[in-house]
């Protein structure tokens, strides 16, 4: 009864929030069932593809939470941490590039298939241990929260802040997109990484696998909401909802800001590197076209359509976005660009709050009515 009535009052702080766990819960149960079970004959069974385009979409909407969190509530507007969500997708890439083994093209029980083709002879010094799925995972939680680290200090020390903080993240992927381009970096150059074979010794190929990683990032999604949640109902979100309104009247009070925004940042861009390490093994390939600044800004994009400062309706926005994005590069592949286009000037004339926004003022003068 206890766990009832505190699922209740939850439910009540947070109705949007409450709701988008139930429909992610949901399609957790439904999405596997659909297409396991269901045969491929009948109008609802899933196919393999769209399982991966549903965890392609999760991985999406976890990444728009990373940005809400910063944006909505730190007032920090990173055009930037679409690259963190690529590094954390080459960490993992880096793993499965190695896990390839003498399957490879070339055969090498060491050296992937690019290397071997740019006539490498030994494996570059931070490739080691890749072969270990445990340091991946550790190198998906710790490249990019040690950039974010440093570049988050640098920056926030030097009180830099609004448009020029926003041009200089947009920079800082910019570099590393035209540095990942570069074949003498050991990252694959312009093809990036591809061919992937097994993940922890299961098959990327078998059902099995994709089921239990769209699990996986449906479960991501969830705990990544959960702990933003968590992080802006807590005192510290206090301070970091203050930091945004009226930065200079925090600092007079005592509080070390630029202490706030780095935390908050870099833990923002953790969660962007694990939102790109699930993405990378289901989608099957990682190039430096996911540092482009466009992304970033296109990430952007996602939450202001979504609700600004809300986190579900961020990943609503990243869901729906994409998904139009999915079906008019496909009906009208010419007008996609032109179609995010107005619908993200629509809605910051129309709809400042995002599509949440606007169905939460919609309800609430039904209430008054």
């Amino acid at each position: 009864m206890r766990q009832i009535g505190w699922l209740r009052t939850a439910f009540q702080k947070d109705p949007g929030g409450g709701l988008f766990l139930i429909v992610l819960v949901a399609a957790a149960v439904v999405v596997p069932l659909l297409y396991y079970f269901v045969p491929e004959s009948s109008g609802l069974h899933l196919s393999g593809y769209t399982v991966t385009l549903l965890a392609k979409y999760m991985s999406y909407a976890m990444l728009a939470i990373a940005v809400d969190l910063i944006w909505g509530y730190c007032g920090i507007l990173s055009l930037g941490h679409g690259a963190f969500f690529a590094l954390g997708g080459y960490a993992m890439g880096m793993y499965l590039m190695r896990a390839i083994g003498t399957r490879g093209v070339y055969g090498d029980p060491v050296l992937p298939d690019f290397m071997v083709f740019l006539n490498w002879k030994e494996l570059p010094w931070f490739w080691h241990g890749f072969d270990q799925f445990w340091f991946a995972l550790l190198m998906v939680l710790l490249v990019p929260g040690l950039l974010a680290l440093v570049f988050g200090y640098f920056a926030f020390r030097s009180r830099v802040s609004g448009v020029y903080l926003s041009i200089i993240t947009q920079a800082l992927t910019y570099a590393l997109m035209l540095a990942f381009f570069r074949n003498d970096m050991g990252f694959g150059g312009n093809n990036g990484f591809t061919d992937f074979k097994d993940i922890a010794g299961f098959s990327l190929q078998n059902p099995a696998t994709r089921v239990v990683l769209f699990l996986c990032t449906a479960f991501a999604l969830g705990a990544s909401y959960w702990l933003c949640r968590r992080v802006v109902s807590s005192r510290f979100g206090r301070v970091i909802q203050a930091v945004r309104d009226a930065e200079s009247r925090a600092r007079f009070l005592g509080y070390k800001v630029e202490s706030y925004k780095l935390w908050v940042f870099v833990f923002s861009a953790v969660l962007a590197g694990i939102a790109g390490a699930l993405y990378v093994p289901q989608i099957g390939i990682i190039n430096p076209s996911e540092f482009s600044p466009a992304n970033s800004i296109e990430i952007v994009i996602w939450v202001a359509i979504g609700g600004r400062g809300t986190l579900y309706g961020a990943a609503a926005g990243a869901i729906f976005v994409n998904y139009a994005k999915t079906y008019f590069t496909a009906a009208l592949p010419s007008f996609w660009l032109y179609v995010l286009g107005a619908l993200f000037i629509v809605v910051t004339l129309f709809l400042p709050g995002g599509i949440v926004g606007a169905i939460g003022s919609a309800h609430r003068r039904g209430s008054k009515s």
